[in-house]
């Protein structure tokens, strides 16, 4: 079987890396927090620290996911926050169980909540491709005109 090209892998060990740093900073995101959105606690639930643990730090994962990996991280920072609320549900699920005085979030609001979370994430991985490129978009075609005819008339 031939070897990948070194870019092609070059570029497969950076998405992974950016996977993986996004990954740890939900999760350690997550513990500083203390805040784990699979569990329901009544209405105390919806907290200041719930509401950024469910936009604001996905959406700096997202971000830092878009600048490691650099253009097409917009892309890549769907996973970790999808790969951490997995996980965080499926520990509380079926390996450490539901504390006392709280409920474990019903699949389907569980999902809503991943959607939330993974848009925002999505929102931050725009940005952080906007602060890679420094713009967002193609030229203007107008300012691709006059770069060819500067360097034209410059003949």
């Amino acid at each position: 079987m031939p070897t990948p090209p070194v870019t092609t892998r070059a570029r497969f060990i950076k998405g992974v890396v950016a996977i993986l740093a996004g990954c740890a900073v939900n999760y350690i995101g997550d513990r500083l927090l203390g805040i784990k959105i699979e569990l329901f606690h009544g209405i105390q639930t919806f907290s200041f620290l719930w509401i950024l643990d469910m936009f604001a730090l996905p959406f700096f994962v997202g971000m830092l996911v878009a600048v490691i990996f650099g253009l097409g991280g917009k892309w890549l920072c769907y996973f970790p926050p999808l790969i951490v609320r997995a996980i965080s549900y499926y520990e509380i699920s079926h390996m450490t169980g539901v504390p006392q005085g709280t409920a474990l979030m019903p699949l389907g609001w569980w999902g809503f909540f991943v959607i939330l979370v993974v848009e925002a994430s999505a929102f931050g991985g725009v940005m952080g491709e906007i602060w890679v490129k420094g713009t967002y978009g193609r030229s203007p075609r107008q300012m691709i005109y006059k770069e060819s005819s500067n360097e034209a008339g410059e003949e």
